[in-house]
């Protein structure tokens, strides 16, 4: 235990933000991590539970007591080996994840919980200030090859294991860059791409092979998504060439809204919006950016991607920006009593809130209206719930003006026809059916074949697909060897 008392002491120590005015003027995070004092006050706060809540409230079941207490005794370079034996990418989780383990902590039954998410940031820049962060190529090769089928976190996590278990690994990516929805989802001022860039660089030295611009069978016709690939494998080139396939795609099948007017210029998806500013930000040249300056921008979905929407077009100089959400305004503080140690249901406000935006609950879009073809706004009308069921307010539509509207409702399934072409049983929400046995898992019902992350489990958190990523790997692993060695 770092400090017996330290709970009693000291307050959660906060990471600082620079102030909206001066972050909205680029696309850099804004975000001061903690440095090594203010840390080690942090991590007093820890009471290292009998029952620590938080390693189960993390996906990647991070010893986080553990390197808790190494941060409080100055020994960060223990610290991050201990963070290192069960997240691969501690920089992406310290960015974007909304720390579950912080939801779980006990501190937050009645105070703030501890800081896990800012010591684990200190932790890994720490790391790599001071080149800690070192290729680990393995000691022996296995003459095994496996194909990855995408560059996300859950595909990154799984090569990076199975490499270093000595299996020789390819990576591909149908993108012209790695990284997947990390790369071209989440904006820069939510995390540079340097930091996957610096992975990617630790990884090629670990033996790990990247073959972006590939896509893995062919897209559909009435795909949503523009492809960028210059090349097409198919699924038998890569069952012959390999010993085993994982598949480790995103979720980007968009949820749309098919109501009158849908088809106005103007109303465009999330990631119609997002990867483009991505791009741009890397240096790429786009004719006909979608852009959403002087506009009044609406976002229909309550999320991430569209707190992600909000941050952007605030930063293209919107108009105005307002966010929508069909389901009530939730309490702004939960009853923790009730829900503790579980993931609670609460209004929660983003940076990009923060930076400027209206925030409407309970309201439902009815109809897109336009002008000549263009989009000028839209009617909706107010929601409630009755008899557990949500239902129209009588009498309650209004018109909004909008020129710019930005469907952010998530995402279904995979998109493309990657899974048909490889023949893989689907569950019924149109991902890949399989499971997380100890024994077996991952397996899709094609044998030599694997799946992991959104492709498997549907849309979810970086922090998922890294364990997906890391359990799947072990599984690859025992499938070719028999045996693995590779934590789960």
């Amino acid at each position: 235990m770092s400090k017996i008392t330290g709970f009693l002491e000291q307050p959660r120590v906060k990471e600082k933000y620079l102030a909206p005015e001066a972050r909205l003027k680029n696309y850099k995070e804004f975000v001061e991590p903690l440095q090594g004092e203010a840390a080690r006050k942090q991590a007093t706060r820890c009471m290292d539970c009998g029952i620590p809540f938080c390693n189960n409230g993390c996906p990647v079941n991070n010893i986080i007591p553990d390197f808790n207490n190494l941060v409080y005794q100055d020994d960060w370079k223990q610290a991050l080996d201990v963070l290192h034996t069960t997240n691969n990418f501690p920089e992406f989780t310290g960015r974007i994840c909304p720390a579950p383990c912080e939801a779980a902590c006990v501190l937050n039954i009645n105070q703030e919980p501890v800081g896990i998410k800012s010591i684990e940031l200190a932790i890994i820049e720490r790391g790599w200030h001071e080149g800690w962060v070192v290729p680990q190529p393995p000691e022996a090769k296995t003459g095994k090859k496996v194909a990855v089928v995408g560059s996300g976190p859950a595909g990154l996590a799984a090569a990076q294991q199975l490499a270093r278990a000595g299996h020789d690994v390819t990576v591909f990516e149908k993108n012209d860059r790695v990284g997947g929805l990390m790369r071209y989802g989440i904006p820069d001022f939510k995390m540079e791409k340097t930091h996957i860039d610096r992975r990617v660089a630790q990884m090629e030295a670990e033996g790990v092979t990247f073959r972006t611009g590939v896509l893995v069978g062919e897209w559909p016709k009435d795909s949503k998504v523009t492809n960028l690939s210059k090349e097409n494998v198919t699924p038998a080139q890569l069952r012959q060439e390999f010993d085993a396939v994982l598949l480790a795609g995103g979720s980007e099948t968009p949820r749309d809204l098919p109501v009158p007017g849908r088809d106005l210029q103007g109303v465009h998806y999330a990631m119609e919006f997002l990867p483009a500013q991505n791009r741009v930000n890397a240096g790429d040249k786009l004719k006909g950016q979608l852009r959403a300056d002087g506009k009044n921008v609406i976002v229909i979905g309550g999320g991430d991607t569209g707190s992600d929407c909000v941050g952007t077009s605030n930063r293209h100089g919107a108009k105005s920006v307002t966010q929508f959400e069909v389901m009530p305004q939730p309490p702004e503080q939960e009853n923790k009593p009730l829900v503790w140690p579980y993931w609670p249901m609460k209004l929660r406000t983003s940076t990009s809130h923060e930076e400027g935006a209206v925030r409407e609950f309970a309201i439902a879009t009815k109809e897109f209206i336009g002008k000549g073809g263009k989009l000028t706004g839209l009617k909706t009308v107010r929601m409630e719930f009755k008899d557990g069921k949500l239902e129209e307010v009588a009498g309650s539509e209004e018109i909004h003006e909008a020129e710019l509207v930005l469907l952010a409702m998530g995402f279904t399934n995979p998109v493309g026809s990657v899974l048909e072409s490889f023949g893989v049983e689907k569950d019924a929400r149109g991902n890949a059916h399989a499971g997380t046995e100890l024994v077996g898992g991952y397996a899709t019902s094609v044998d030599g074949v694997f799946a992991a992350g959104d492709m498997r489990r549907g849309q979810s958190l970086v922090v998922w697909a890294i364990r997906e990523g890391r359990q799947a790997a072990r599984a690859i692993d025992e499938f070719l060897m028999g045996e693995s060695v590779l934590p789960r």
